[in-house]
């Protein structure tokens, strides 16, 4: 995720979704994801503190600020590239049920009370942000086990 001061997301020349001030999520989920790892995950980016208080310091949520979310599924993330110059995707979730998680992520957003907005799921999409800070972290629900 990055936290940013306003990202947007383009199909076919079109503009689908932009947010203001939040984070863009760009959401890869893996083969053997589960529903404890989206709500791992939605806790985390609902609540991690990365944006300034009135002293300067990294101390509120996407919360507090009341900050936005644009989710963009982004299946390259499961890339590996261990062997050879070709990554490979096997570790990706087949889209049928990547999709159903992205949804279940965003509800789960939205449950947390951020506005959330998405991406087209499986669409060549062009995204534009400005990174603010820059601040970008990794997330991996795997890291907490």
């Amino acid at each position: 995720m990055q936290r940013v001061s306003g990202a947007s997301v383009r199909v076919d020349g079109e503009e689908v979704s932009s947010i203001d001030r939040g984070f863009l999520v760009l959401l890869g989920v893996m083969n053997g994801d589960g529903m404890s790892d989206m709500g791992y995950i939605v806790r985390k980016v609902a609540n991690l503190r990365v944006f300034h208080d009135s002293e300067g310091r990294m101390n509120l949520s996407l919360k507090d600020i009341r900050g936005e979310a644009l989710v963009v599924s982004q299946f390259t993330l499961a890339a590996d590239t261990r062997k050879g110059n070709r990554p490979s995707f096997t570790d990706a979730m087949p889209p049928q049920e990547a999709e159903a998680m992205y949804e279940d992520f965003m509800r789960g957003l939205r449950s947390e009370g951020i506005s959330v907005k998405g991406g087209v799921f499986g669409a060549d999409m062009e995204v534009s942000l400005v990174n603010d800070g820059p601040v970008t972290i990794m997330l991996d629900s795997a890291q907490r086990r």
